[in-house]
């Protein structure tokens, strides 16, 4: 593996590296594939919402709870 030219980088230059990877791969969402499985959840959890939707925790209280309990 020694022969890619990534690993002459320094460990912080790498992360930076996959970091920039990520960031263009998350700024278009739309082309990563989603599985049957994946779709046939997503939809689950869409029709449980729009049954109760009142069931659901915002994200700001389910980080505030996770914060209360580290």
């Amino acid at each position: 593996m020694s022969e890619w030219p990534s690993l002459s980088l320094s460990v912080e230059e790498r992360i930076q590296l996959v970091e920039a990877i990520w960031d263009s791969i998350a700024d278009h969402p739309e082309s990563l594939p989603v599985t049957g499985a994946q779709r046939a959840e997503l939809d689950r959890r869409m029709a449980a919402h729009r049954k109760d939707p009142g069931a659901t925790l915002s994200w700001p209280h389910v980080r505030d709870e996770l914060k209360r309990k580290m």
